[in-house]
């Protein structure tokens, strides 16, 4: 399988996603927009994972290579590719298949319970999560409406979308599940004046108290990939078998 990665800044990069993908032997190639990067030929690869980053999906005139990825994004959904994006990326595809990026009411920053809805829960891509599950955020805005054949999967007390389906191929986690010890840190010393405690605002402090929900975020972005890819090789062995 080819894995191909898009990154806005040098701090946000797939951390345990590419783990995964160099453990299970997945070719793996990026678009760097920090370093001026080109985006792939559709072609190229089979997933498109699409990472956070603080600026905006409406921000085209300060980061003018949003145009093109949102373009390249458009392509891959009507191409039938995997897509995942993570925080900023999951807004990208929600801007991209029709809904709406807007302020949510309230920053979320460090570890928020989020719930998973019975349709979840059902789905087999995602019935390992508890229920009530403890994941890493940090956002301002939220894909806070979403178009017709969308299906939100999961929300919490301030963020009633966190993550959703669409078509059966792309996903959008409001969250992050791919943090390394190295990106929590990063972050906390790159945006830690941001994190001023407040409803859902945590100190560095209190993040960095919790290595075990860290752990437990690797566990299962680990497992959601591993079962994503076992779906899609078990459906194209169907296919080659039906011929």
């Amino acid at each position: 399988m080819r894995l191909h990665y898009l990154q806005h800044i040098e701090l946000e990069h797939p951390g345990s996603i590419l783990e995964w993908a160099t453990a299970n032997g997945h070719k793996v190639t990026h678009t760097r927009f920090y370093n001026g990067e080109p985006l792939p030929a559709l072609v190229s690869f089979d997933w498109l994972v699409i990472m956070g980053g603080p600026m905006n999906i409406y921000e085209e005139d300060s980061y003018p290579w949003l145009a093109q990825e949102k373009e390249l994004i458009r392509d891959a959904i009507a191409a039938g590719k995997t897509v995942l994006g993570l925080c900023l990326g999951a807004q990208l595809i929600a801007d991209v298949i029709g809904g709406k990026v807007t302020k949510n009411g309230q920053p979320e920053i460090g570890w928020i319970p989020i719930r998973w809805s019975d349709e979840a829960l059902s789905n087999p891509l995602f019935s390992f999560f508890p229920r009530d599950s403890v994941v890493f955020e940090w956002h301002y805005d939220t894909f806070s409406v979403l178009p017709p054949g969308a299906e939100v999967l999961a929300g919490s007390e301030a963020c009633s979308h966190q993550a959703f389906v669409y078509k059966e191929h792309v996903f959008g986690f409001q969250f992050h599940l791919e943090n390394t010890p190295q990106l929590l840190q990063g972050y906390i010393d790159e945006g830690g004046g941001e994190m001023i405690p407040a409803a859902y605002v945590q100190s560095p402090e209190k993040v960095l108290s919790h290595p075990e929900f860290l752990a437990q975020n690797n566990e299962w972005m680990a497992e959601f990939l591993t079962r994503l890819a076992d779906t899609e090789r078990a459906a194209q062995e169907r296919k080659y078998i039906i011929g």
